[in-house]
């Protein structure tokens, strides 16, 4: 059993992984009357029809940098864009409001390259609405252009 151990900004969770084989059980052989043989090494060998194991470790990321807020997603966004804040705060307003309450319909949102997110459960609460939500990014990996093979005459 292998253990992880996560640490966040308020609780601390840990996570066990566990490699577990498939179990095989294996009769007795009916007693023959036939001569007894020289076995082959291959059915000397009864793990090799056993599958693999697999192990799977479960891997959460830990940020520092705190939770991404209104403010500074439109600070970003204009940094980001070069689009006057005045222009840009509106319609970021109005995208997370459309996203807020597709979620809340409990559609699955495909926006790439944030991912796809599906609502898991949801629970209504007196004053708020909790969502569990999965949410799946695909991994873009780098493509690097090859160098060119000679050198530009200038």
């Amino acid at each position: 059993m292998t253990r992880t151990s996560t640490k966040t900004s308020k609780t601390t969770r840990s996570t066990a992984t566990r490699s577990t084989a498939a179990k095989t059980t294996r009769k007795p052989a009916a007693k023959s009357t036939l001569p007894k043989t020289r076995k082959s090494s291959a059915a000397a060998t009864p793990a090799a029809d056993a599958p693999e194991a697999v192990v799977v470790q479960e891997s959460v990321p830990v940020s520092d940098l705190g939770e991404l807020k209104k403010v500074e997603l439109i600070e970003m966004i204009v940094e980001r864009t070069g689009v006057k804040k005045r222009d840009a705060k509106p319609t970021i307003e109005a995208a997370l409001q459309i996203l807020g309450e597709a979620l809340a319909e409990g559609r699955e949102l495909n926006l790439q390259p944030l991912g796809k997110i599906r609502v898991n459960r949801m629970k209504k609460l007196s004053s708020a609405r909790v969502m569990t939500c999965k949410v799946r990014q695909t991994i873009k990996e780098e493509t690097t252009e090859p160098e060119p093979l000679a050198e530009a005459a200038e």
